[in-house]
């Protein structure tokens, strides 16, 4: 299929994508708007990377528009998901991209930190994945990000570890619950990948090291994330209820 004519059997559907401002949720937010989605981009703090997403989306031959939202509060989830059905007319695709990751040994963390990185993490995916399941219409898919860290297990990573598996547990539960509805419900679980969240703050050696443990000896990038979520947005039908493990072959 050429990007034109995906483009043209797409132009119908709108997508959600929280986090959308920056990294991963800013790269698949621009992919989708390739294959003619109208796009709303959720953004918790940064306005101008939200607009700018916007134009990214606008400029791949997609509409989009951009949504301040606390991820993690009902209420402004809610709005937001209106918004998008107001705007575009209803909804297709959730990504929920939205995510922190505060760094620590377990025994070091501050109890306020580990509740700030649930409450985005985890509460957040939940709050999303709760409108998302009265919204999203039949032939739609939900989409969440977990991390390769769950299985990774590095030092230093418990509480962010400990959030994404449980975006992982919500997401195999739900696509069971949605049994009778043409929704699938699945889990990106990135490796490394060179975003600022996972640049920032760490030394060039450390990077270097974390970039030569795959057998494809680089950091993953945005836009590899992006093709696997733009796959289960819309052709991967038959993929439901997984957690897809995207990290150039560090684990299985």
């Amino acid at each position: 299929m050429t990007e034109n004519n995906a483009a043209t059997t797409n132009s119908g559907r709108v997508a959600i994508v929280t986090g959308g401002s920056k990294g991963i949720g800013r790269a698949a937010s621009a992919r989708l708007g390739r294959e003619g989605y109208s796009v709303v981009i959720g953004y918790g703090g940064s306005k101008d990377g939200a607009e700018q997403a916007a134009k990214d989306v606008e400029q791949a031959g997609g509409r989009a528009i951009a949504v301040q939202a606390d991820v993690a509060d009902e209420t402004g989830v809610a709005a937001l998901f209106d918004r998008a059905e107001q705007e575009f007319g209803g909804i297709d695709v959730v990504v929920n991209s939205a995510g922190i990751m505060p760094l620590a040994p377990l025994a070091e963390l501050d109890l306020e930190v580990f509740d700030r990185i649930v409450r985005t993490n985890l509460r957040g995916t939940f709050v999303v994945d709760q409108q998302a399941v009265r919204r999203v219409r039949n032939g739609g898919a939900i989409v969440n990000i977990s991390s390769s860290l769950t299985r990774l297990a590095r030092p230093a990573y418990s509480a962010y570890a400990a959030s994404k598996g449980g975006v992982e547990a919500i997401t195999l539960i739900l696509a069971r619950e949605l049994r009778g509805r043409d929704i699938t419900v699945n889990a990106v679980a990135p490796g490394p990948t060179a975003t600022s969240l996972f640049l920032d703050g760490k030394p060039q050696e450390l990077i270097d090291r974390i970039a030569a443990e795959p057998p494809l000896e680089r950091l993953g990038q945005a836009s590899d994330i992006a093709e696997i979520i733009a796959f289960l947005a819309g052709p991967a039908r038959w993929i439901n209820g997984q957690v897809i493990y995207a990290n150039g072959g560090s684990i299985a």
